[in-house]
Parts: structure tokens; sequence; C-alpha cells
């Protein structure tokens, strides 16, 4: 039997009839349930008010939910629209990659074919999302960043260093000191000089909150090299405010942000597997790249944990 989950008129449809919305609960960037980042995918959400999609979204209470809409643009596979518990986003990665990866599994969205590459209208732009297949199978998506990279301002080593809880010196400015980049949604990327440096990372929310607000992010992405051989080529960490201090499991849009930094310093396209998470004891791995046209992609596994419907 499909799990229920109660809520007050969040079934309510314009008809005399009233239908329980399905929802699918996944989790992105891990091809293990428990691990990755978990994302509520609620279908068909038509007729839910944005006041309702709020409220449903801080009952789910994870990093970010995404609402199922019938597009605008026919031409265009689906509206998909994206809260956290507090506020809505015009863009963010995991929810991209997990909602394809439901869409994609069930075959079919709003009485059409779901295609390989689907064309998500939200906010920020039309998202390009393709899937990822193993045989005949669907094993994961990959998104197409909706902007391109923009460089934003430099940040302070000495209000980073506060915000994460580390000293100065941990903090690598090689190729580049801590800046602001974006591809649909602002971050401040800073490297660190080892792994060590970044598992010892202790964030501090009013410290964090002075960072975000000096210079107009999400949040902060901290990044470290592999120890050595693996299956990554950099760690990562990031922290933001919802409005309390939390680390993200999986962060597709700042790793975009982040290859699509490396890429431009480089001069070249860049291809990386970054692994997030395991601090939290939800390990993901995403993989991240462009292409010389100076597009930005990320994708990876996704695994499906359950099914559902918000009933009244």
């Amino acid at each position: 039997m499909p799990a229920k989950w109660s809520g007050s008129g969040w079934s309510a449809r314009a008809s005399n009839n009233t239908v329980p919305r399905a929802f699918e609960w996944v989790d992105v960037f891990t091809a293990t349930p428990g691990g990755g980042n978990p994302l509520p995918v609620v279908l068909d959400a038509e007729g839910l008010t944005s006041a309702q999609m709020q409220a449903v979204a801080r009952e789910f209470n994870t990093v970010e939910t995404t609402f199922v809409l019938p597009p605008v643009d026919p031409a265009h596979t689906a509206q998909i629209r994206i809260f956290t518990p507090k506020l809505e986003l015009p863009f963010a990665g995991h929810p991209n990659v997990g909602t394809a990866y439901v869409l994609a599994r069930r075959g079919t969205v709003f009485g059409r074919p779901v295609p390989d590459l689907l064309l998500f209208e939200e906010q920020a732009g039309i998202v390009p999302v393709q899937i990822l297949r193993n045989g005949a199978g669907v094993v994961g998506a990959a998104f197409q960043a909706p902007a391109p990279f923009m460089r934003g301002t430099d940040v302070g080593r000495d209000l980073v260093a506060g915000a994460l809880g580390l000293d100065v010196c941990a903090i690598e400015t090689s190729l580049h000191g801590p800046l602001v980049g974006s591809v649909g949604l602002p971050f401040v990327l800073v490297a660190l000089q080892s792994r060590a440096a970044l598992a010892g990372i202790r964030a501090d929310a009013a410290g964090l909150a002075r960072l975000v607000g000096s210079s107009g992010t999400t949040g902060v992405l901290a990044y470290a090299p592999a120890d050595g051989p693996g299956a990554c080529d950099f760690h990562a960490r990031m922290f933001c405010l919802q409005p309390n201090l939390i680390e993200d499991p999986a962060t597709g849009s700042a790793n975009a942000a982040l290859v699509a930094l490396r890429a431009s310093l480089l001069q070249a396209p860049q291809r990386y597997m970054i692994g997030q998470g395991a601090e939290m004891g939800r390990p993901s791995l995403l993989q991240a790249w462009t292409l010389a046209d100076g597009t930005v992609h990320v994708g990876g596994y996704c695994a499906a944990v359950l099914t559902g419907h918000l009933a009244t």
C-alpha cells in the first residue's frame, strides 16, 4: 500500500472531484537509498497555490521539494517549481536530476511520452535534462545549467574562515581565492588545502550569516582535492541558512559553478567526479563537466525510496 500524507486541502481540484496527488521520494546523486540528497517530487501539481506548495515543502522538510505542472509551451516537457521549507528557488541542481529520473521511470507526463532529453520550465529559464540509462533501465539524469558562468566579487579569507570555523591558512589560493560564482544560483566558492581541512570544518551560523549577507549568495561551497587515486577528483561540503544553519549532502548548482569556475581559470573544458555528504553519513557522487561551447553540466545516479499521496 502506498504511504498517505495528510494535509488540509492539498488535493483540491478545480472540479468537484478530489483526487489524491501522487508523490515520489528519491535520493539523488547516489545509487543506494539512504545516501545522496533526498527529494520529494509532487506529480500533477496543477491547481495548487504557491502557499499550498510552500506548506507541502514545509511538511516534507527536505532541502528542496519539486512540483510538476503542465508546461506553458507545449514544446517543453513540464514546468517545475522548487521550494525549500522556507521559500521558492528559481533553480537548483538535485531537484532537476531527481524530477527527471522520476518522470522517466513513469514513462509519461501529462499524457505524453517522456523523452530522453527533457526541457523544464523554471524561473531561471529552460533547463535541459538528459536521462541516463543502463541498458533499458533509467538510472539517473544530468542537467545543463540555465545560465553561463558568472564570476562575482572576491570574498575576504577572514570572513570565510570565520564562517567555516577554520584557520585562514587552511584556505588555498594558488588558483583562486574565495569568490562568488553562479550558473543560476550564486555561491561563495572556496578551495581548501586538504581533505583534512575540509573534514575539520565547524560551520558557525553567525559567521555564515555575515558571509552570505555581505556576498549576496545562497551559501558557501568548500572543496579540496582527493587524498589519492579513487572515485573522486575533489570532495566538497556546502553550508547555507534556511534560515537555520544546514549542510547539504549533494549540491548540483554549487558544483556546477565550481567546475565552470575552474574551466574559466584553466581556459579549457573540465570534467570532475566530486564526492559530497560523507561527513553527514549521506555519501553522494556528482559528475560535473563543461563543454567547449561553455555549457555546464552535472549528473549522477538516483535511487527510488518510496511513493505516496498528498491526501485531504
